[in-house]
């Protein structure tokens, strides 16, 4: 843009001392394409192509310069005379030219002409930018647009720019200059992205944006998907970006009963697929007005209105009936569905069987027998079921049409090796959303993702049960004590094992062990078991969650470094370390738990434990500093 000419030198100096945004980096494209779509400021077409390699016009500019305003809330459609000669009222920019101008951003050129389809330099653009940050042209001594260029430098408002002040501005340049700019304070020092969203306070004080925040409160919805959902949405989403429960997919990809969120600025889809079937319980604080639900003995916060007025005394769904919950991005009720419209099968394990008292809804109760559910998904559900025989430990399949069925299965078992990428098991690939738990007897099982599983070698009874789907992979695995994760590890400080001989011939052994875990000090005794451990790193194997099965020592390997989640052994080889490896040193010969900081960089020798070898699953799962 010609700037207006200043007469002479403008007297007023820039405020000093207004700190730039804290950016640790030039912004990725990426980045700056999802945040300005997120503010809905740069959107791109209907395909959400943003043309970034395209110069600019100065009308282009100025919508953006707009949209980026506090007033951008404020702009019509339409204007009521014609902004400049050039720009009718027919003008598709006419609206956002006249809001530019009333909020001084703007100017025309001598003749009185705005010039909106000339290419926009730099030196305009920023000029631009820097009222919007509150700068007054007459602040900048010397001639346009040498003070105004300084500015921009000095607030850090080129990350990502190479462009001279004179030349052409792409989109791509305008990108960046207005990501910039919502991470710049501006003259009254506030960051410019909090003032225009004051509400949610995206950028800290250290000028970190808030992106989950940020795209939160860009996103639309729930709606559930059914045939022809995508005619709900604001947008076409030939060419959206589409995400299920996490993962790049396809559209082709989101199916019936999905929860559904989108937004139209950044042209993009989630999808979330996660839901729960069971008898519905309770509802809190009541009935009348639920906030939280319980079914299949778990409890889960409302998340919409709608599924609110469903599970309340006003809706379809009353206390007792067999229901299933439809869950949102955050976990909560988005939507309920019957049974029978959704027909969930559930895989795992028995954790608990007894008999339930349950509320009818009437003011009454009744009693039945119940399970609970350690499911491949990780969670953990109740079911009633007819089904006596059932105990703890049981493989079991639940049926959760209708009324619902809890069947006991058979171990059904697999042998194979996984490959390195932990996406195929033998012969068999693991599907996209495959589910996975490790069991050992009455403990608890865990949730275990396929990388955990990266070149296992199945064999034996490794494998308890596995469920494959119409194209031949993998979706639910129950594992038997594949990882050693459900065990405790730490170190016997203290092993005592005594064999008495008795009058009469014989004898009888006893032990007692003193052993640490996490910084907990622990003793074990037995008047009829010794385990034959001895002082140093063990593992503590527990049958079920309160009661030890037995103490075993691990085995060692001498290692010269631990990085990351790998040692490397004086062998030179790569051992792979446990998530929550414990770290002891020894001090005057007392083992006292400590961390790889505090170690690292000492004149220490190294020494790794592991429980098993890799290839069955092992982890190295204590190194001692001494």
């Amino acid at each position: 843009m010609k700037q207006r000419l200043l007469s002479g030198l403008l007297a007023v100096v820039l405020l000093l001392g207004l700190a730039p945004a804290a950016l640790a980096a030039a912004p990725t494209e990426e980045d700056a394409a999802q945040v300005l779509a997120a503010l809905d400021i740069m959107v791109g077409d209907e395909n959400g192509d943003l043309a970034l390699d395209r110069t600019i016009t100065r009308a282009e500019f100025t919508k953006l310069a707009v949209a980026a305003s506090t007033s951008r809330d404020s702009v019509g459609d339409t204007v009521a005379v014609k902004p400049y000669p050039d720009v009718p009222q027919t003008h598709w920019a006419a609206p956002y030219i006249k809001a530019a101008v009333d909020l001084g951003l703007v100017q025309g050129d001598l003749r009185g002409y705005f010039n909106p389809d000339r290419t926009i330099t730099l030196a305009e653009g920023v000029t631009v930018v820097l009222r919007l940050l509150g700068y007054e042209d007459s602040e900048f001594t010397g001639v346009w647009p040498s003070g105004q260029m300084a500015q921009y430098r000095a607030l850090k408002l080129n990350e990502g720019i190479t462009l001279g002040q004179d030349g052409s501005m792409t989109r791509r340049d305008a990108m960046y200059l207005f990501y910039n700019l919502m991470l710049t304070k501006n003259k009254a020092g506030t960051y410019y992205l909090n003032v225009l969203e004051p509400t949610l306070n995206l950028v800290n004080t250290s000028g970190e944006l808030d992106r989950v925040a940020l795209i939160n409160s860009a996103m639309e919805g729930p709606i559930v998907a059914s045939s022809g959902w995508q005619s709900q949405l604001s947008f076409s989403t030939a060419n959206a970006k589409v995400y299920r429960g996490g993962k790049t997919a396809s559209l082709d990809a989101v199916q019936v009963q999905d929860v559904v969120y989108w937004s139209a600025s950044m042209h993009t889809v989630w999808a979330y697929s996660d839901k729960v079937t069971g008898t519905y319980e309770a509802a809190s604080p009541s009935v009348t007005n639920p906030t939280s639900v319980t079914v299949a003995g778990k409890t889960y916060a409302i998340e919409t209105n709608d599924a609110a007025y469903a599970l309340s005394d006003l809706g379809g769904w009353q206390i007792g009936d067999t229901v299933t919950l439809l869950l949102g991005r955050s976990g909560g009720v988005a939507a309920v569905a019957g049974s029978q419209a959704v027909g969930t099968v559930v895989y795992g394990v028995v954790t608990k069987a007894e008999n339930t008292s349950y509320s009818d809804g009437k003011g009454g109760t009744y009693t039945a027998r119940t399970v609970t559910v350690a499911a491949t998904n990780g969670g953990s559900y109740r079911y009633q079921t007819d089904n006596k025989s059932l105990d703890v430990g049981d493989l079991v399949r639940v049926d959760t049409s209708g009324e619902g069925s809890v069947t006991r299965l058979s171990e059904n078992r697999l042998t194979g090796k996984m490959s390195s990428d932990g996406t195929k098991l033998g012969s068999y690939t693991l599907a996209d959303d495959v589910q996975i738990i490790d069991t050992y007897k009455e403990r608890t099982p865990i949730k275990v993702y396929p990388q955990r599983l990266a070149g296992v070698n199945f064999s034996g009874d490794m494998v308890r049960y596995y469920v494959l789907n119409a194209q031949g992979e993998i979706t639910h695995l129950i594992l038997n004590d594949v990882t050693g994760d459900l065990h405790q590890y730490g170190v016997i400080t203290k092993s005592e094992e005594v064999d008495v001989s008795i009058p009469g011939g014989g004898f009888v052994v006893s032990s007692s062990y003193t052993y640490d875990v996490g910084g907990k000090e622990m003793v074990f005794g037995s008047a009829d078991t010794v385990f034959n451990a001895k002082k140093g790193p063990c593992q503590v194997r527990m049958d079920s969650d309160t009661n030890i099965e037995r103490l075993s020592n691990l085995d060692q390997r001498k290692l010269d470094s631990v990085s990351g989640n790998v040692a490397v052994g004086t062998d030179n080889r790569q051992y792979a370390l446990s998530e929550t490896v414990a770290y002891y040193v020894v001090v005057n010969g007392e083992y006292q738990l400590t961390t790889l900081s505090r170690i690292q960089g000492g004149d220490y020798t190294l020494t790794g434990w592991y429980d098993k070898d890799e290839s069955a699953g092992g982890r190295i799962r204590v190194i001692v500093a001494q």
